[in-house]
């Protein structure tokens, strides 16, 4: 299951930033798999905090292995051992335990997450211990495919944005005024800023100051 879009986000991001636009050309339509449902995705993406990419499909191919389903039932009745032995650390597993246990009591509603506006999902979210806003933010995209979601503490979408506007350094204000221009399909030009960021167009380089 890939996050969908279609031409009416294209073209408006083509229509407000040039620059963008071009990299939209060359790059194409762009197929980024999401989580099969929210529950999940919140599990998925506690596991992929400060860990690579490759690292996370691993641990989750485990944890899929093991557990058959990710679900409240399926996380409650393992043990903080089994969850570990997939390459989860103590922690991570704590907040994982955690979290499904509120879900399965009803303490925390996850499904109430899908009618609120982005600022109450994000403050919902950011309640559970081991979500902080960056991890709200790709459970909104990666897990409820959010439409204008433009992250201002992901690395790589600054990398991207650096690469693009050719700017030594992405401030706030840069950031704001960027993720103003491409509402309200923000998560599109996050599609794009990561694929640019990951060298998708090969001719594009980062303008950070290299360190010394």
């Amino acid at each position: 299951m890939y996050f969908e879009y279609g031409r009416e986000a294209i073209e408006y991001l083509k229509m407000e930033d040039r620059l963008l636009g071009e990299a939209i050309d060359k790059i194409g339509h762009i197929n980024r798999e999401v989580d099969s449902d929210l529950f999940s995705s919140v599990v998925h993406h506690i596991i992929g905090q400060q860990i690579s990419t490759a690292a996370q499909a691993t641990v989750w191919k485990r944890v899929l292995d093991m557990l058959g389903e990710v679900n409240a039932d399926t996380v409650c009745h393992c043990s903080r051992e089994e969850l570990q032995s997939c390459g989860i650390t103590f922690r991570k597993t704590d907040y994982i335990k955690g979290f499904a246990a509120k879900v399965q009591s009803g303490q925390f509603d996850i499904e109430s997450l899908n009618d609120m506006p982005d600022e109450d999902i994000i403050r919902e979210l950011s309640s559970l211990k081991g979500i902080g806003l960056w991890t709200a933010e790709m459970i909104m995209v990666f897990g409820m495919q959010r439409p204008d979601i433009v992250s201002y503490g992901d690395l790589a979408i600054h990398r991207g944005m650096r690469m693009i506007y050719h700017h030594r350094k992405i401030s706030k204000n840069l950031f704001d005024k960027y993720a103003k221009r491409y509402s309200p399909y923000g998560t599109v030009a996050s599609l794009y800023l990561w694929a640019v960021s990951g060298g998708a167009i090969p001719e594009m380089r980062d303008y950070a100051p290299k360190r010394k």
